[in-house]
């Protein structure tokens, strides 16, 4: 499959956008789903799947259209770029760095999750800089206002050397590393390939911790991955996140992270985006971490929202399987039971994003955790 002229069609058309476009905070929609959809159990691993979005089309989604790299979309920090070559492809890889005024002497690297942006870290990097943590915040390649190229072989390890790579750009050599969601199974990649420059490793509600096809999710093709994708909106991706991150609760400031995904969909980039979004899904669901977990050999904090139910797929999944997956509590007891040195710190009430749903908590548990392990670990 060729995106070759799709993506200078959507190159042409970015401009235009970005001058309609204005990355307001938006408020809660109308159409916000009821709690009784999360109760349902609507849990896809997926914004574009099928039951996520059967509720709205296509044609009736509304909002901001941004380009294929975010553009139009505003950063809470500087956005810089660090160019490679990969795989024989030119790219550029977005990233925000934040020096704080007091340095403490410890730099903070915090990778995003599968449908998040290094943006949706604001909090956290202004807690982190606040006490003292130099803060590093990349848009991995395929994501956000990194590069989308037509062809790439993605794969964790090949993610985590280019993160490793703008890292010696920088002259970072020893970090923590600061995981969400996929992020998880990326640092953990990280922290096995790295583990002299991993100082300590945070994964918050990391995916990965269980092997969903080794438990009887089936497997979806990148066609069928990009036809699900095609279909995301604001209102699947709004439905997915309340019933899955945020335990079927709504508050208005979740609104502008729906935007922001929702508005690569909807502007000139839209087949390139979900193309992307596919080749990473089938990335996710074909490399599991959690055989590895006793490899670790840093001090590992978990933190960990209860109420989490993700899992890739399972909305493809039989009722059986469906049934035995996604089971955060459980997951996070085994997962610190196979690390040699980690802390677990559950959060009861909470889901998938605990940093989003309960700032205060999270970011306590955070810099308690870190603080725990010394500058010169």
């Amino acid at each position: 499959m060729s995106f070759r002229r799709l993506s200078l069609l959507a190159t042409l058309s970015v401009c235009a956008l970005a001058a309609a476009s204005a990355p307001a905070v938006f408020a809660a929609s109308a159409a916000t789903p009821a709690s009784a959809a999360a109760s349902a159990g609507v849990d896809a691993g997926s914004p574009g799947s099928p039951t996520a979005s059967a509720a709205t089309s296509v044609a009736g989604d509304t909002g901001p259209a941004y380009g294929p790299e975010l553009q139009g979309f505003n950063y809470p920090a500087p956005v810089n770029q660090y160019d490679f070559t990969s795989q024989g492809v030119a790219l550029h890889m977005a990233y925000m760095d934040i020096k704080p005024a007091k340095a403490n002497g410890r730099t903070a690297v915090l990778l995003h999750g599968k449908n998040f942006c290094a943006a949706t870290w604001d909090a956290t990097i202004h807690r982190l800089s606040d006490a003292g943590y130099r803060v590093i915040a990349p848009d991995q390649i395929g994501f956000c206002k990194s590069s989308k190229p037509e062809h790439y072989q993605y794969s964790f390890q090949q993610l985590a050397r280019n993160t490793h790579a703008l890292l010696e750009s920088l002259g970072v050599t020893d970090a923590t590393v600061i995981g969400h969601s996929t992020g998880g199974m990326l640092a953990i990649r990280y922290a096995l390939m790295y583990p002299r420059e991993t100082q300590q490793l945070v994964l918050v509600n990391p995916i990965g911790l269980e092997d969903w096809k080794a438990k009887g999710v089936p497997s979806l093709s990148v066609d069928q991955w990009y036809e699900r994708e095609l279909k995301t909106t604001a209102e699947s991706i709004r439905r997915y996140e309340q019933s899955t991150y945020y335990v079927g609760q709504w508050r208005a400031n979740y609104e502008p992270w729906v935007q922001m995904l929702a508005g690569m969909y909807r502007g000139p980039g839209k087949q390139i985006v979900a193309w992307n979004s596919a080749l990473l899904y089938d990335m996710i669901y074909t490399q599991p971490v959690v055989y590895e977990l006793g490899q670790l050999s840093m001090p590992t904090l978990l933190l960990i929202g209860q109420k989490d139910t993700t899992a890739i797929g399972k909305d493809a999944a039989p009722p059986d399987v469906r049934a035995k997956i996604g089971h955060y509590p459980e997951l996070g007891k085994a997962a610190a039971k196979a690390i040699p040195h980690a802390t677990l710190v559950e959060f009861a009430g909470l889901g998938h994003a605990p940093q989003m749903q309960d700032p205060q908590a999270f970011h306590q548990a955070l810099l308690d955790g870190l603080a725990a392990v010394p500058a010169n670990h």
